[in-house]
C-alpha cells in the first residue's frame, strides 16, 4: 500500500544554494515547455505531449550549461508533470497550466534514486540533507518532493510502498453522517458538534500589520525580503493551525466509525457569493474531506460521498417528509406531517447518513457525486499516466 510522509529537512548554507539552482532551472524548464506548448498550438494547431518535449532536454543542456548542474530525472519528471497538468485540464478536473513564479512555493521531484541514511536523506547532486523522521518510513521509496514555502523551510514529500494490501473492511463500529458547514465545522449525527475556530480571524490583526509594513518597503531591497517573511509565516500558521485541527478531527471521527458519509461541495461555486466567500475559502472542507478519505481507506472503513443537491436539510429524516422553504435563519424546524422537532443541522447530518448507507446497500459505491457520474470522455487523449 503506498503511503506519503512529510518530514522537515535542514539543509546547510552549501545544499540551500544547490537546492535553489535545481528549483531554479526546473522552474525555468516548466515556463520554457509549457511556452512551447502554447506556441505550437498557436502555430499548428496541435499541442505537444509530456514526452515530446522531454526529448528536447538534451539540446537544451548544450545551449545552456547550467542546466547540466541539476539531477537529469528532475528535468525529465517537469516534462511529464507538465503532460499530466495539461491531461488533468482537458478532463475538466483542473485549470489551464500555468506559469510558475520564483516568488512562490518551490519544488522539485526524484523519482529514483534517493536513500535515507540513518537522519539524512540523500538526493543526487545534493548530498546527504538532515531530516526530521517524526513516523517511520519502512519499504520501497518510489517518488521523493522536495520543496521550499515562503517563509524559508524545506520539506520533503516521500512516497513508498510498505508491501502491505489494503486492509479489509472492518466490522465493528458506527455509521455517522456530517454535515459541514460555517458557524459550526462539523455536525454529525451523533448530535456532536465542533465549532468553526475561525482560525484567518484570530490572525487577521497581526496579518495586516505585517502587510502595512511590506507595502512601505522598497522593491528589490533585503528589508522587503524580511518583511516579506513575516507575512509568509503569519499565513504559515494560519495553515498549521487548519491542518492541525482536521487531522485530529479526521482521525478521531474514522477511529470511531465503520461508515463515513458526506456531502459532495461544490466549493468553488460557493466561493462565487461575495459576502461568504472569505469565510468559505478559510474553513477548508475539501482539505477536511480528502483527509476523512485517505485515512479511511488505510483502516479499512467505507468512505461515502452523496449528492450535493441532496436536500438533506428541509427532509425530515423520520418520515421524508420535505419542506418547500427552510431559509438559513430558522435553525430549528418541526415536521408538519409527522410533528418531530429538528436541529437543521443535525437532520441534515443524519439524511446524509441515510442516503449514504442507501447507496452502499445499491452497490453504486461513491458514485453519487454528481461530477463523477457525469464525467466526460471529451478531451485530448493521455499522452501520460495520469496521477
Amino acid at each position: 500500500m503506498l503511503k506519503v510522509v512529510k518530514v522537515r529537512l535542514d539543509p546547510n548554507s552549501q545544499q540551500q544554494e544547490a537546492l535553489s539552482q535545481s528549483f531554479g532551472n526546473c522552474r525555468w524548464l516548466w515556463n520554457y515547455c509549457l511556452n512551447l506548448m502554447n506556441q505550437t498550438y498557436k502555430d499548428t494547431g496541435k499541442g505537444l505531449s509530456g514526452y515530446a518535449v522531454k526529448k528536447q532536454i538534451p539540446q537544451l543542456k548544450k545551449e545552456h550549461e547550467w542546466l547540466k548542474s541539476t539531477y537529469s530525472q528532475c528535468l525529465q519528471q517537469v516534462c511529464l508533470n507538465l503532460g499530466v497538468a495539461f491531461n488533468n485540464f482537458f478532463e475538466r478536473r483542473t485549470k489551464y497550466p500555468r506559469f510558475k513564479s520564483k516568488h512562490g512555493k518551490q519544488s522539485i521531484q526524484y523519482p529514483q534514486n534517493v536513500k535515507r541514511v540513518d537522519d539524512s536523506l540523500r538526493l543526487p547532486s545534493i548530498g546527504d540533507v538532515k531530516a526530521v523522521f517524526h513516523r517511520p518510513v519502512e519499504g520501497k521509496l518510489k517518488t521523493v518532493t522536495v520543496s521550499k514555502n515562503q517563509a524559508g523551510q524545506y520539506f520533503a514529500a516521500i512516497l513508498f510502498d510498505d508491501g502491505q494490501e489494503k486492509p479489509k473492511p472492518v466490522g465493528d463500529g458506527k455509521n455517522i453522517g456530517i454535515d459541514l458547514g460555517l458557524t459550526h465545522f462539523a455536525v454529525t449525527s451523533e448530535g456532536s458538534k465542533f465549532d468553526n475556530t475561525r482560525w484567518l480571524a484570530k490572525h487577521e490583526q497581526n496579518l495586516k500589520i505585517k502587510q502595512q509594513q511590506l507595502s512601505r518597503k522598497q522593491k528589490g531591497s533585503n528589508n522587503r525580503n524580511k518583511s516579506r517573511k513575516k507575512v509568509a509565516k503569519v499565513h504559515l500558521k494560519v495553515t498549521n493551525c487548519r491542518w492541525d485541527f482536521h487531522h485530529k478531527l479526521s482521525r478521531r471521527i474514522v477511529n470511531e466509525s465503520k461508515v463515513i458519509c458526506v456531502e459532495s461541495l461544490a466549493v468553488a461555486n460557493m466561493v462565487k457569493n461575495r459576502k461568504l466567500s472569505k469565510a468559505i475559502s478559510q474553513v477548508g472542507w475539501k482539505q477536511f474531506c480528502m483527509m476523512l478519505k485517505y485515512k479511511a481507506e488505510q483502516e479499512g472503513k467505507t468512505y461515502v460521498e452523496v449528492d450535493r443537491f441532496l436536500a438533506s436539510s428541509k427532509t425530515c429524516h423520520v418520515c421524508l417528509n420535505q419542506v418547500e422553504s427552510l431559509p438559513l435563519d430558522i435553525r430549528f424546524w418541526s415536521c408538519s406531517n409527522c410533528g418531530t422537532k429538528h436541529d437543521r443541522d443535525i437532520n441534515a447530518s443524519i439524511c446524509i447518513r441515510n442516503e449514504g448507507l442507501r447507496i452502499i446497500s445499491s452497490g453504486t459505491g461513491d458514485q453519487a457525486d454528481r461530477q463523477t457520474v457525469r464525467r466526460s470522455n471529451r478531451g485530448r487523449k493521455k499522452s501520460t499516466t495520469a496521477q
